[in-house]
């Protein structure tokens, strides 16, 4: 299937009517997946749901001018724009509360092979900021975290999109989780 969407991909930016159509059909379950699960089990008066999620990044990244290498890369922007949305609604839930009732954030689903999915806004932001300031500091570390966790990319999927081996991501991810445990602990 990779390969299809990569196809599709390059199609639909050379301005092909209908591969938009075929793509998102090929990519809708995997961003869907994506989507569902950075909202995971949220309160149940939540207005943000994973349909809603998925969509306004992709209209985020329709709206970019990127040049998508394959469909790994789609993705990688994919998550970016979920972590945008999910930050962007997270604040104005926060700044609606005015920091009522927040909570701690901890990595210890790192050690799974699950993708993080934060319970509550606070969380989003906290983890927002923290990796902005792990950014600073190991930028390809901030952003093998960012693509596992908002974007529920797998290793070798990382690997691809940062340019690095495997084991390079497992390093990063190690890291990462170090780091950001320290910093939300």
């Amino acid at each position: 299937m990779s390969g299809d969407v990569t196809q599709w991909l390059h199609r639909w930016r050379r301005g092909d009517p209908q591969a938009q159509a075929h793509l998102f059909d090929l990519i809708y379950p995997a961003l869907r997946e994506m989507a569902a699960a950075r909202i995971g089990q949220r309160h149940a008066d939540v207005t943000l749901r994973p349909t809603a999620l998925m969509h306004e990044a992709l209209l985020r990244v329709m709206g970019s001018d990127v040049e998508f290498v394959d469909r790994a890369h789609f993705l990688a922007l994919a998550a970016l724009k979920m972590r945008a949305v999910l930050v962007d609604f997270a604040r104005s839930g926060a700044a609606a509360k005015r920091g009522a009732g927040a909570w701690n954030l901890t990595l210890s689903h790192a050690d799974q092979d699950v993708p993080y999915a934060p319970t509550c806004d606070y969380e989003v932001l906290a983890l927002h900021q923290a990796l902005n300031q792990l950014a600073g500091h190991d930028e390809r570390a901030a952003r093998a975290v960012e693509y596992m966790y908002f974007g529920g990319m797998d290793r070798q999927e990382i690997a691809v999109v940062l340019e690095v081996s495997v084991p390079t991501v497992d390093r990063d991810l190690r890291f990462a989780k170090a780091w950001l445990n320290q910093r939300l602990a």
